[in-house]
């Protein structure tokens, strides 16, 4: 053989030495997940407009914790959203130096390994601890900051900001800086609160608190559209199917709390099988509430949605992949 011959089998044997640890082993596949990507402000508007069909998704209270996966990260939105289309509800808090980041509690123990208040320790602080499970396990996972978990969700889901330590139109301004209109909303809670940040940004969407016919009359009076809000009608859902009728002529969808009723039967183990409660989850539903909002998504959201199809109007936000 020529000496070009021997060029090109030493070139060959060094591609094989390369590619060796990968032969035989297929590349893993991505984890299939259940996106939801309204894209922009209208598509979110339209995503959350009654039009009488079911809407196969529900919403993960503080992203959906459980054994093994704390509550407020990143590493557990990806996992509830392997098991069900969902929104995650999470909870922004300021720190010392003025970062927002991602905590429910005003203090560390029960999630993280530190001790003491949130606000008395810095961004930098706060990125040493590690997270703690349901179950009080030590994960090794990092409390996110508000903007890394707006960049992380984008054409992955929809983020629901709780109130918590930042006024609503310091919300709606940092949404409005990472360009996250299409793909989260705010939880107001006052009517005043409503006013103020739509007229900072109309293309803010909220989920405001609307529990009896009273305040559908008071929300009317504000001048802000139905299409920019969801109403949450109450962690007791009312029985009152005026409510939701009322709610529903004006194009805007009812949400309701299990978190801190039929949850906490199959948390607390009163009940070991979900399936026992879906009669009860059903109810709910059959009453006029359209999403849950919810502490165990991995298990209701593909009881309650796992054969419920997609409606039509609203397939192009919904992607399985």
């Amino acid at each position: 053989m020529n000496t070009n011959g021997h060029e090109y089998r030493a070139a060959l044997l060094m591609l094989v030495v390369i590619l060796a640890p990968s032969i035989g082993h297929a590349a893993e596949p991505s984890p299939r997940l259940h996106r939801l990507d309204p894209q922009t402000p209208q598509g979110l508007q339209a995503l959350f407009q009654h039009t009488g069909e079911p809407l196969p998704f529900i919403s993960a209270h503080r992203g959906g914790a459980a054994r093994g996966w704390p509550e407020n990260c990143l590493p557990t939105f990806e996992e509830t959203l392997k098991h069900s289309f969902a929104t995650l509800e999470i909870d922004p808090r300021y720190t010392k130096d003025g970062a927002i980041v991602v905590h429910h509690d005003t203090t560390l123990e029960r999630t993280t390994t530190g001790k003491g208040r949130v606000t008395d320790f810095t961004l930098a602080e706060l990125k040493q601890l590690k997270l703690k499970d349901t179950e009080g396990n030590v994960i090794a996972f990092q409390m996110p900051t508000l903007g890394e978990a707006l960049e992380w969700a984008r054409g992955k889901t929809i983020l629901v900001l709780d109130q918590k330590d930042v006024p609503a139109v310091e919300r709606a301004r940092k949404v409005a800086e990472h360009k996250a209109e299409g793909y989260a909303m705010l939880i107001v809670n006052s009517f005043k609160d409503v006013q103020a940040v739509h007229a900072l940004n109309t293309n803010i969407f909220m989920e405001v608190m609307i529990p009896n016919v009273a305040k559908v009359a008071e929300f009317d009076k504000l001048g802000v559209p139905w299409r920019n809000v969801v109403a949450f009608v109450g962690h007791v859902p009312p029985e009152d199917a005026g409510l939701y009728a009322m709610i529903h002529q004006r194009g805007a969808l009812c949400m309701i709390g299990t978190s801190r009723n039929l949850d906490r039967k199959f948390i607390t183990r009163q009940v070991s099988d979900i399936k026992l409660l879906e009669p009860d989850y059903r109810a709910f539903l059959k009453r006029g509430a359209d999403l849950i909002e919810t502490d165990i998504p991995r298990q209701l959201g593909p009881m309650l949605y796992g054969s419920t199809p997609v409606p039509p109007s609203k397939n192009d936000y919904f992607h399985a992949k």
